[in-house]
């Protein structure tokens, strides 16, 4: 997924390529005033979606589509960074580059246990990554058969990469967009699927070997939102009331419910060759315009945990960030949740970012009618905070994130509408895309009159989870300077029998 008719043809592949054999990029001076300080960002230059994720040894791996030679899209490697916990990242040397079969496009990795590839040696269990290459000078000759899977394996978990011999293992059958696999180990059949995107639907694949790949089914082609090409999917099973569900999601570009990117999901049944959806309903992963390409880690036993990447292409090249350009969401843990009998995804920040509490501020039976001043009591300099608040009753509400500047971020509930939403109208830097300062809107899914809000505050992000993960909303913002002051306003009056504020530390080195 990838941006790509500025860039075709600035590549002339070769063997021996030489744009970029620097691992570590040079970061510029600071100050960096909108670098988030507890979501992952690259030191400098380019970022996109996450890739590869993988959980291994006691380490989460996270690769991503990185361009170590700018700010803006260019050939695709995949960058490397790694974390114990998930909250603290640090950035890895460069783990795969562009080579004679084009750019690194995005894919993910597993850990090969059964050394179905063969790569394992001498007992060594291979991490092995399945990814897309992208051909630019196929591209220009408009075959379609420009985008194929490849392999790389490592043996020292994840320091190293070696591609396979055999590239590309499987080819393009003339489908221009044919790309992101992402690929797990079926136990009922003892065989690896692959859930590629195809142009405007999704196509499953299956192999003993991770080498050798068989056509299964297609799914979507007549369901699901179709405003933009279908990209970066994934397919995982959850249990509900102890049942085996199958979730897939797939992004889309554009078409989003709010503008620009936004990834949806569909959950049903599959036999390891057909997907069967419950309904056709179209559903979105999260209702902000920050949060796409969004896939799992693989290898985390019971739990099934979500990052994506934090912006859109909508504006993603055009954001006033520098030396770098773009993050990722915090991590999210998935479920499901049931409401008039059918079956939502849920989603909620995993636990283990409660290492970056700090001070908690507690307010139980807070009424407020017209504006409650929290500013005074939280006293927070660094503007990086959690909020969680529980209401009675659903009625309108706005929690406003503001400076002395007059920049603000309003974050609150419309009873009318019966929906949540996220305005950056006046967040401060806003001319650089005529379609960023905005309103963003989501329904609420909830039928429970109470509500239940998660709030996860960075310099320069906010991501909303309402009503235990039902409806999730991601935005990014530029203020002139930090958003400290915070108030609650509600013309009808609310009644908060609990607020819970809690001061977050940094995990920036």
């Amino acid at each position: 997924m990838h941006n790509l008719l500025a860039f075709v043809g600035m590549l002339l592949l070769s063997n021996s390529f030489s744009f970029s054999q620097m691992n570590q990029p040079v970061v510029a001076a600071s100050p960096e005033p909108h670098r988030p300080q507890y979501h992952f960002s690259p030191k400098a230059h380019w970022m996109n979606d996450p890739n590869g994720m993988v959980y291994f040894n006691g380490t989460y791996h996270l690769f991503f589509q990185y361009y170590p030679d700018g700010t803006t899209w260019g050939p695709m490697h995949w960058g490397h960074a790694t974390s114990k916990d998930m909250v603290r990242w640090q950035e890895q040397p460069i783990a795969l580059f562009p080579d004679s079969l084009g750019y690194i496009f995005s894919g993910s990795a597993v850990v090969d246990v059964n050394n179905t590839t063969g790569f394992g040696k001498n007992g060594q269990t291979p991490l092995v990554a399945i990814f897309t290459h992208h051909n630019p000078v196929l591209e220009k000759q408009k075959t379609g058969k420009h985008e194929y899977q490849s392999l790389a394996y490592s043996l020292d978990e994840g320091k190293t990469w070696t591609k396979y011999a055999g590239n590309p293992v499987l080819p393009n059958p003339g489908i221009t967009d044919f790309r992101d696999p992402k690929v797990r180990w079926y136990e009922p059949q003892k065989k690896w699927i692959m859930t590629l995107a195809t142009k405007d639907r999704i196509t499953f694949y299956s192999s003993p070997d991770l080498k050798n790949w068989t056509r299964e089914s297609e799914f979507g082609s007549t369901v699901g939102a179709h405003g933009g090409v279908w990209e970066c999917p994934d397919l995982f099973p959850l249990t509900h009331n102890g049942k085996t569900v199958w979730t897939l999601l797939v992004s889309i570009n554009p078409g989003g419910p709010n503008g620009g990117s936004a990834t949806q999901y569909f959950v049903g049944d599959f036999d390891g060759k057909t997907f069967k959806p419950y309904s056709t309903e179209t559903k979105w992963l999260d209702y902000g315009t920050d949060n796409y390409a969004g896939v799992t880690f693989s290898n985390t036993g019971n739990r099934t945990i979500l990052m994506g990447w934090m912006s859109n292409w909508q504006y993603a090249n055009v954001v006033p960030t520098d030396p770098w350009r773009s993050a990722t969401t915090v991590p999210r843990e998935l479920g499901l949740k049931e409401v008039n009998k059918e079956l939502f995804l849920t989603s909620v920040p995993v636990e283990e970012l409660g290492a970056l509490n700090q001070e908690t501020v507690l307010v139980n039976n807070l009424t407020v009618k017209d504006r409650y001043e929290l500013t005074a009591k939280t006293r927070n300099e660094s503007g990086l905070f959690r909020l969680e608040l529980s209401t009675k009753t659903a009625g309108d509400f706005a929690i406003v994130l503001a400076n002395e500047q007059g920049n603000e971020v309003v974050i609150g509930y419309d009873k009318t509408a019966n929906a949540y939403y996220i305005d950056r109208s006046k967040a401060g830097k806003t001319g650089f895309e005529k379609g960023f300062g905005k309103r963003h809107t989501a329904p609420r899914l909830s039928v429970d009159p109470k509500i239940s809000l998660t709030l996860l505050v960075d310099v320069a992000s906010v991501e909303l989870f309402a009503d235990g993960g039902l409806t999730v909303m991601t935005d990014i913002f530029f203020p002139d300077t930090d958003l400290t002051k915070l108030v609650i306003k509600s013309a009808s009056g609310i009644v908060i029998p609990a607020l819970e504020y809690t001061k977050l530390t940094s995990s920036v080195k």
